[in-house]
């Protein structure tokens, strides 16, 4: 069904289509905005699927958080 979709005259066509609605200055902004966006969404998966979290180096190491205050009692009226 989809398989005579990405003939090259359906690809040219599309291509023509694209200049006439965004103009030559606007199409590489496009493709851009779009490589940036699939490079964040990989470099996010990535991180998902990374079974080795990368070790904290000696200089990152901070102090343990402190524990929480009591709560304050409010005087009863």
């Amino acid at each position: 069904m989809f398989g005579d979709l990405l003939q090259p005259t359906h690809l040219l066509i599309l291509a023509i289509v694209l200049l006439v609605l965004f103009g030559g200055k606007k199409i590489p902004e496009l493709g851009r905005g779009l490589g940036e966006g699939l490079r964040g969404f990989r470099d996010g998966l990535k991180g998902l699927t990374d079974s080795n979290p990368p070790a904290q180096s000696a200089q990152q190491t901070t102090a343990p958080a402190p524990p929480p205050a009591a709560p304050v009692e409010q005087p009863k009226a």
